[in-house]
């Protein structure tokens, strides 16, 4: 049982502690595209975060390695690579300090607005502050606000639905088309204003685009449902100070790595992945050994882990767009568009034009099927061996030289990639949230999310190993193994599916 449910007349709790909104139907309310209206709220915050997110990191790396005759800061590519990477995984690892505060101490919906806000002073301070300081700054900001917002968006919309409402997958897949028109509108406007005016210049939209995004999520929060603001699980007045302590000696401690050269830009993706993966088997460890939650919890836990493993390897390769399709776009593929050369950054919107033409179809599909559809681990099975597939269509341009890749072809494989998505990213929000246990609600969002923290953070790491001049052993390799996983897994679909418990 959630804390403080029962003081919150408009909401219900399921037997999986999700809370929810009486339906609206009965309360006499419009609907979202037939979605709960609630939704349109953190529809619109996620939009603009998403906007400002992948339109600074559409441009981020190029800022990284290009010279400084080009407004960069000459960055060997291969650190460059890594340092994208190891942000991308701190976004996600940030989540764990997002969904804490939030089961903890304030709640899903305080820690959103006061993540939204620390976003926007961080794309401030890329767009403002010069050199590596802006560097420093901005992506240290960003990726905290970027955790804090990303579970608790999540949580929020796993709050407008029980368990059981069929229309919760739909829901996830139409919250994932908002994030998706941000992440296509972004790059775009973006690249533009990079290789027109400069790089500071498309920090500084990314920065109008968050400001738009709090301004919106400001004037909406209050219709929120109450569920959304409550803290499921409060850290006692005693605990607090320790709280505080252990939050003041970790950032010690990591000024003074920065400080004596211990922590540096060359082994920042290696040390990013080493606490993901010690951060992920703690969690699992906490979760598992609590006391505070049922058998039936801990199954649908253990039933996490494979899903997990797979979304690992999924996202190593997904998020390869922002490093290795990146310097591929740059270095090898055709970007003339009748007789103008498209932005690099631009690749970066072809993924979210096919999300936001696909997700509603993937939505129609489950709605369709309801409990026909594919079980979640067939699911998970099917974006992994897709996504390795999608590594393998690389194979037939690799060794080519410059614009030797057609637009089209790229176009192609990013279609396989959004294929990929749709199987994996809203299906494991969904069922993050179906299957936490009840005072574990966000924080087992929270570990979604470090799947994709390890996954992009691997995903830098191994971009030091791609070599324009030798690409089929790397698109090979990094393929077949996907391939291998998501096999694995749908073989063990069977023994997954006892352990969720009656959740699909």
């Amino acid at each position: 049982m959630v804390r403080g449910a029962s003081a919150c007349q408009d909401t219900t709790v399921t037997s999986a502690g999700t809370t929810t909104e009486l339906d609206d139907a009965n309360r006499g309310t419009k609907t979202f595209f037939g979605q709960p209206r609630q939704l349109a709220h953190i529809f619109g915050v996620e939009m603009w975060e998403r906007f400002s997110f992948y339109g600074m990191q559409g441009i981020l790396l190029l800022y990284l390695f290009y010279p400084a005759d080009q407004g960069g800061l000459g960055i060997p590519k291969d650190t460059a690579a890594g340092i994208v990477g190891a942000y991308g995984g701190a976004v996600y690892l940030s989540t764990i300090l997002g969904a804490w505060l939030a089961d903890r101490i304030l709640g899903s919906e305080r820690v959103l607005f006061f993540s939204a806000i620390l976003i926007m002073f961080g794309h401030i301070a890329l767009a403002l502050l010069p050199g590596g300081l802006g560097v420093a700054v901005g992506l240290v900001t960003i990726a905290i606000g970027s955790g804090g917002l990303k579970a608790n968006a999540t949580s929020i919309v796993g709050t407008l639905y029980s368990a059981d409402d069929p229309r919760r997958d739909a829901g996830f897949s139409l919250f994932y088309l908002g994030i998706n028109l941000g992440a296509f509108v972004g790059p775009l406007l973006t690249g533009l204003a990079q290789t027109t005016l400069g790089f500071h210049y498309g920090f500084g939209l990314a920065a109008i685009g968050m400001a738009a995004g709090l301004i919106q999520y400001s004037v909406g929060r209050r219709h929120l449902p109450k569920a959304a603001s409550i803290v499921p699980n409060p850290l006692p007045a005693s605990h607090r100070t320790r709280a505080v302590v252990v939050a003041v000696v970790a950032v010690v401690i990591v000024a003074i790595a920065v400080a004596t050269g211990i922590l540096n830009v060359g082994n920042l993706v290696t040390v990013v992945i080493g606490l993901t993966l010690i951060a992920a088997i703690a969690y699992f460890a906490v979760i598992l050994r609590s006391k505070l939650i049922t058998k039936t919890e801990r199954s649908r836990v253990f039933a996490f882990i494979p899903l997990f493993i797979a979304s690992v390897a999924f996202w190593s390769l997904y998020q390869q767009q922002f490093t290795v399709v990146t310097l591929y776009a740059d270095s090898q593929l055709n970007r003339d568009l009748f007789g103008w050369q498209m932005p690099v950054s631009w690749v970066q919107s072809i993924n979210p034009i096919f999300i936001i033409i696909l997700s509603g179809v993937f939505a129609a599909i489950w709605t369709k099927l309801g409990s026909r559809q594919p079980a979640t681990p067939l699911k998970f099975a099917g974006g992994t061996i897709v996504m390795g597939v999608a590594f393998l269509l690389f194979l037939p341009f690799a060794g080519g030289g410059a614009n030797s890749t057609p637009l089209l072809a790229l176009v192609g494989i990013l279609f396989v990639f959004t294929i990929a998505e749709l199987l994996i990213s809203p299906v494991g929000l969904s069922i993050s949230t179906k299957l936490a246990p009840a005072i574990y609600r966000t924080q087992m969002v929270a570990l979604f999310f470090l799947s994709i923290a390890l996954g992009t953070a691997i995903s830098g790491q191994l971009a030091a190993l791609y070599n324009p001049a030798n690409q089929a052993p790397y698109f090979g390799v990094l393929g077949g193994i996907a391939i291998v996983i998501g096999l694995l897994l749908a073989f063990s679909t069977p023994l997954v599916r006892r352990l969720m418990a009656g959740v699909r």
